[in-house]
This record gives structure tokens, sequence and C-alpha cells, in this order.
């Protein structure tokens, strides 16, 4: 079923930390309903609104780490592509920022 996709580890393990992040939102949102609040985005914004933009925003991330992954091995001097798990790392910590400031 899922031949077509190149299933690597840190794959899995961002998409589980999507399906987890979305289970566990839906429960806090039962539990304790949303306040709409203005953090550093230009606009108000809801908890749901922050977990949509963080995860396009890690998304992107993930995405141009693995753009530019290649050429670090020419800017730095480096013997072999970086590993993946810095831009998970990274698009990680920017989720976490989005939804605690934005």
């Amino acid at each position: 079923m899922f031949e077509w996709m190149a299933w690597t580890k840190p794959v899995a393990v961002f998409f589980t930390c999507i399906v987890l992040m979305l289970g566990v939102m839906t429960v806090w949102e039962i539990k304790q309903p949303t306040v709409a609040r203005k953090g550093f985005l230009p606009i108000v914004t809801t908890r749901g609104d922050r977990l949509f933009i963080g995860l396009l925003s890690a998304a992107y991330v993930n995405l141009a780490f693995v753009a530019v992954s290649e050429r670090m091995i020419e800017w730095f001097s480096l013997e072999k592509e970086p590993s993946i798990w810095f831009g998970f790392v990274a698009s990680m910590a920017l989720l976490v920022l989005v939804m605690r400031r934005g």
C-alpha cells in the first residue's frame, strides 16, 4: 500500500508526531475550549489555527532542509550529507514557537 513512498525512520516519526498532535489537540479542545488571542502572528488565532500554521511551517522547514542538505556538503566541507534529524528538530522547534507565542 505504501510502496510508493520512502518510509524512512525520520519520515515515520514526523507523521507519527502529526497524528499524535492532532489527537492531543482534539482532546484538549473538548476538555478546555480555546480562546482567540493575538501573539506575534499578524492575526488573531486559536490553538487550532496556530497548529495549522505551525504544521505548514514545519513542513516547509523540512523541505528546505532537504533542498539545501546536498549543498551543505560543499558549504561546510562535510564528508557526507547532514542527518535529516536536524531538519526535524528545527521544524519541531518552530512548531513549538508558533504554538506558544504565535
